[in-house]
């Protein structure tokens, strides 16, 4: 997987409200993981709509 991957991975763990899943033995895929798990915590999901 690229590192653009992780991230998406990261961000929609988070959108999902499932636990960090982080790579063990990649520690730059790890990173890339848990930034864009940190930044789907903040951003919202592109699925859900605003009423």
């Amino acid at each position: 997987m690229t590192d653009e991957d992780w991230l998406n991975l990261g961000k929609s763990d988070a959108w999902a409200g499932k636990p960090k899943s982080l790579p063990e033995n990649d520690f730059l895929a790890a990173s890339m993981y848990d930034l864009g798990y940190s930044q789907g915590v903040i951003e919202r999901s592109p699925i859900h709509h605003r009423r």
